[in-house]
């Protein structure tokens, strides 16, 4: 089924409905939207931040400890 397909659809039944669950609908696909919003600034934020450069001496650090550094280990 097409996009548009599914929107037709979706408002023939929206039509059909009373308006506190139409408007039960509106609500839930405002909420979608939001969290898709929401998904894609923080999708387009962690690509900036991992194409920045303003992190590269994280990457460039040597290591400090190691695992014979510890003074006692957890076993499961």
């Amino acid at each position: 089924m097409t996009r548009e397909a599914i929107i037709d659809r979706t408002i023939q039944v929206i039509r059909q409905l009373p308006e506190d669950k139409a408007m039960e609908i509106s609500d839930f696909a405002d909420f979608l939207f939001k969290k898709y919003e929401e998904q894609l600034i923080n999708d387009n934020v962690m690509a900036l931040v991992s194409e920045s450069k303003s992190f590269k001496f994280l990457y460039e650090e040597e290591d400090l400890y190691s695992l014979s550094d510890l003074k006692e280990k957890y076993n499961e």
